[in-house]
């Protein structure tokens, strides 16, 4: 949820990115579980399609106008 809502969209058709400034445990669980894509290298990483579909359903459980998240 936190990396969707820090994340940004440079163009239309690329998947939103995030700094990598979390846990690198996480992210490589996260990269496991295909919810994001990232590299060693990079300084920033990118949330899946079933990543930001995982982020977007997180935030309305929580009660969080989807309106609100784009």
């Amino acid at each position: 949820m936190l990396m969707y809502l820090t994340s940004w969209q440079e163009r239309a058709d690329e998947m939103r990115r995030f700094w990598k400034g979390y846990d690198f445990d996480v992210l490589d669980r996260f990269a496991d579980d295909d919810l994001i894509a990232t590299s060693h290298s990079a300084k920033s990483a990118y949330l899946t399609e079933e990543g930001e579909r995982t982020a977007v359903a997180v935030l309305r459980d929580h009660g969080v106008p989807i309106s609100q998240v784009s």
